[in-house]
């Protein structure tokens, strides 16, 4: 007997790599000037495809946003986490915003947050609120590895821990936005002890 179940037809695109070419088109274009061509193009696949599996433009472009919130620009926060002593970690870190803001493989510079997300973030719905929660997970994860180093007792208790986090977040952006500039890799990194001993500061003051 003939089975004449029929059996779903295989998607003929990789969903990650599709998205990884969305967001170099949106990085480098921004939200409105992404034409459907150019996307389509970056993705290798058609458009009918594009809308089943994503919608619409509007669509993607949210679903962009959050695949490189939650995995290319938590590159600077591995390093952060990976190095051991404390000083060095925050220089892991600014090191690694500068290298990913100056050789991104999409060839776009700075930061695709800050770059394109940010400046659609008050008219394309749905942006402002992925942006804030990037923002806010980046700043609790930065807090976090903090807090390990002060029940290590590296960092004082009353190390704050959130502040400074944000003030490392703060410094990470002024790089991005720099580079987004062109400004070159060495004059990027000329600053680094600077802003390392600007985090670490509240760390260095002894109690009266």
């Amino acid at each position: 007997m003939n089975d004449t179940k029929k059996v779903g037809r295989p998607k003929k695109f990789n969903r990650e790599e599709a998205l990884l070419g969305a967001i170099g088109v949106f990085w480098r274009k921004g939200y409105e000037g992404a034409s459907m061509k150019q996307l389509t193009d970056a993705m290798g696949i058609n458009s009918p495809s594009l809308y089943a599996e994503f919608g619409d433009k509007h669509g993607l472009y949210l679903e962009a946003i959050a695949r490189y919130a939650n995995d290319d620009a938590c590159e600077p926060l591995v390093a952060l986490e990976r190095e051991a002593d404390i000083r060095e970690a925050v220089k892991a870190f600014l090191e690694a915003v500068i290298d990913y803001s100056t050789h991104h493989q999409s060839g776009a510079k700075g930061c695709f947050l800050a770059s394109c997300v940010s400046t659609s973030a008050g008219h394309v719905e749905g942006t402002a609120k992925l942006l804030r929660d990037a923002i806010t997970a980046t700043d609790t994860r930065i807090a976090a590895r903090f807090d390990v180093e002060k029940t290590r007792g590296t960092l004082p208790s009353d190390f704050p821990s959130k502040d400074q986090a944000k003030l490392l977040f703060d410094l990470r952006q002024g790089l991005v936005f720099r580079a987004r500039a062109g400004m070159p890799e060495d004059e990027l990194a000329a600053d680094i002890e600077k802003s390392v001993a600007a985090v670490l500061a509240p760390a260095m003051v002894t109690p009266q």
